[in-house]
């Protein structure tokens, strides 16, 4: 029997984010499974509402575009700068969010 506690759902979220480079994400945009979760919220937080199917909240996301899928122009200018995201999957979805200089500081440390 697999632990489904919430705790040990964030962890193992957790513990598959990885850092991505755009180019390497493309292909599942093309496909219509990449969802962008603004940056005030909690990337690996979000990918558990999902894993659970919290259907509520993630309405109340989605409705206030913290959850959205991203707009050619963003993948456009995803691509330009060869953007690194930080990515986790609750199939069928890869959940991306922007790297923040703080996020690399502390991926570095």
């Amino acid at each position: 029997m697999t632990d489904s506690t919430p705790q040990s759902i964030l962890q193992k979220l957790h513990s598959e984010t990885a850092l991505m480079h755009w180019i390497d994400l493309q292909r599942f945009f093309a496909q219509g499974k990449v969802l962008y979760i603004d940056k005030p919220l909690n990337l690996v937080e979000t990918a558990v509402l999902f894993a659970n199917d919290d259907a509520q909240s993630l309405e109340l996301l989605i409705s206030s575009e913290q959850v959205s899928a991203p707009s050619s122009d963003q993948a456009r200018a995803w691509f330009a700068s060869n953007a690194e995201l930080w990515t986790v999957v609750v199939a069928p979805y890869v959940l991306v969010q922007e790297v923040s200089e703080s996020d690399l500081l502390g991926a570095k440390g």
